[in-house]
């Protein structure tokens, strides 16, 4: 299975690109990112991002909606390994 996480643009840089590059916040924990396939990412915007590369741009209900489910799917594993 694959899965791609949202993260929010907090800096870019690079005018090649190429080799544009993003730092992304993802929920405090922060990256570097790949922007090649969403060039008009910018500070502020959410991106969903799989394997090193923002593939996306989402707007922030999607982010938060996202958010959302992987806290519920977090509570549920937790849940699952405390009944075993």
């Amino acid at each position: 299975m694959c899965l791609a996480v949202p993260g929010r643009v907090i800096s870019t840089a690079g005018d090649d690109a190429l080799g544009r590059i993003g730092r992304i916040d993802f929920g405090g924990v922060i990256k570097e990112v790949n922007l090649i396939y969403v060039p008009e990412a910018e500070a502020g915007d959410y991106v969903l991002v799989h394997v090193g590369f923002a593939i996306a741009v989402i707007d922030e209900q999607e982010a938060a909606r996202v958010f959302e489910l992987l806290r519920q799917i977090d509570e549920t594993a937790g849940a699952q390994g405390a009944a075993t």
